[in-house]
């Protein structure tokens, strides 16, 4: 049995099925009607290996050529070989698990956006599953008019860094205006929407509030509810799945572009579904509503992180370069607005670590790991900062590493390293050793300025997770209408 508990092969079980000297067939024919029905997730180029390697191990395997006759031998291997292909074939049409909105709509004929004018707002992240530009797709799609292109913080193109101004500019490829939605404006003026029938929307969300893109999209709706343009939505994944919702809503005395609109820092929710939300929650400016479609995805479901959907991955900033980055974004990147420690931001980790100057980072390490929290393990991390926070300087602290992403509480993970390192240094005060203004910053993300003040009064997480939660039943019930995805 040692075989069959190392691989997932029709030949291993078929081998079982036929020799007699093996009572345990009623075990395997349940395992292969789970293998066959894809209850088990398998991945096809290691499939194919494994059958390779154990139809040699067959042919060679002692009982198999001593008790088997050649009529059975012959059996075995038609009914494996067919076994094979099954899976072969099943896997490659499942091979692409996820179609985004872009490639539905294409698929549909770019039937919303027939004989009008489009504006376009979208980033290196918006493509299909190979690679292709939505400003491409869209520039060349039959009937559709591409005129005008917008673009979010760091570019259309995705050439800005986190923050930089961006002027109004000609897009290289199209040559096409490229309007900045992080410039003089967040958003479309009236004269930027001029000529236009529709903006389209296709960027990747990362599942954090404190993510601009979001409020970006907020921002565009308003202005095409104004000017009586239509808002066209093509949906994408929530890296983080559709279940995972953390934080207080923000409040009305720290709603800022980090934090736009009343919702949980992790919301849970697709842009699509995101964009339903606010329109009919009232969450617009004045209330009011704009004539919104959201082109669903086909094969997302909410269990699904962004690794299991087979689409690729592009950056979606400069310090979000992987697919599981999304995941330690809402980590420790509240606590990095502080720019006391450095998180990563300027290393080849950014937003992977907690570390700095002054921190022994196997006692912090060992706090951590005592705590036991779910789907999280810390490592020890020395390192030499590239830019940023301690430049140049060794700091030492902690690695994040996520064994089941989906029980780790993201979003107060930051706030147990601050509360362990407290216990640790209390002469180490990080909001008092950051400056003034970026306590503000802090709040701004946290949407309330409860959360630190909460906090600094003993530095447990205990005392602030009501703050935190107390929010998500009631956002919980009334995003559920909204929900376009099982």
């Amino acid at each position: 049995m040692e075989i069959f508990r190392t691989t997932r092969c029709p030949y291993i079980f078929l081998h079982f099925f036929y020799n007699p000297l093996l009572k345990k067939r009623q075990l395997l024919k349940t395992k292969l009607l789970q293998y066959l029905t894809f209850k088990n997730k398998l991945k096809t180029p290691k499939i194919l290996s494994f059958f390779r390697v154990y139809l040699f191990c067959l042919i060679t395997h002692n009982t198999y050529n001593n008790i088997m006759n050649t009529r059975m031998k012959k059996t075995i291997h038609r009914t494996a070989m067919l076994l094979t292909m099954v899976f072969v074939v099943a896997f490659n049409s499942a091979g692409q698990k996820v179609k985004p909105g872009i490639e539905v709509l294409e698929q549909r004929g770019f039937d919303l956006l027939q004989g009008k004018r489009v504006g376009l707002i979208t980033n290196p992240t918006g493509v299909d599953h190979n690679l292709r530009s939505t400003v491409d797709i869209l520039y060349n799609a039959p009937g559709v008019k591409l005129v005008a292109l917008f673009g979010p913080e760091h570019g259309v193109r995705g050439e800005f860094s986190a923050g930089e101004y961006i002027a109004e500019q000609e897009d290289p490829i199209t040559k096409l205006p490229v309007y900045s939605l992080y410039g003089r404006t967040r958003k479309p003026k009236p004269e930027m929407l001029e000529g236009i029938d529709v903006l389209v929307y296709d960027i990747q969300d990362i599942g954090s509030r404190s993510y601009t893109f979001i409020s970006s999209m907020g921002l565009a709706m308003e202005a095409a509810a104004e000017n009586n343009i239509e808002f066209v939505v093509l949906d994408r994944p929530n890296p983080l799945g559709g279940n995972k919702m953390e934080g207080a809503l923000t409040g009305k005395d720290f709603v800022s572009f980090v934090s736009q609109y009343e919702i949980p820092y992790l919301h849970g929710l697709t842009v699509g579904e995101l964009a339903l939300y606010l329109n009919n929650e009232g969450l617009l400016s004045n209330g009011q509503k704009c004539k919104l479609e959201v082109v669903k995805m086909e094969g997302w479901k909410r269990e699904m992180l962004f690794e299991d959907t087979s689409l690729p991955w592009v950056p979606s900033s400069p310090n979000v370069p992987e697919v599981t980055s999304p995941l330690f974004y809402p980590a420790t990147g509240i606590a990095g607005e502080l720019y006391v420690a450095n998180i990563g931001v300027g290393y080849t980790l950014p937003f992977k670590v907690f570390t700095a100057e002054w921190i022994d980072a196997d006692s912090l390490s060992k706090a951590l790991n005592a705590l036991s929290l779910p789907g999280v393990l810390f490592r020890p991390v020395h390192f030499k900062p590239y830019f940023s926070v301690s430049e140049g300087k060794m700091v030492h602290g902690v690695q994040i590493h996520f064994t089941d992403a989906s029980r780790a509480p993201l979003s107060l993970l930051q706030f147990y390293i601050l509360q362990e390192a407290h216990k640790l240094w209390p002469d180490k005060n990080i909001f008092e050793l950051c400056e003034p203004s970026r306590l503000k910053m802090f709040d701004k993300v946290c949407g309330t300025d409860q959360v630190r003040i909460e906090f600094t009064k003993s530095f447990l997480v205990d005392d602030i997770k009501d703050i935190w939660y107390r929010d998500i039943p009631v956002f919980q019930a009334k995003a559920k209408k909204y929900f376009l995805y099982k």
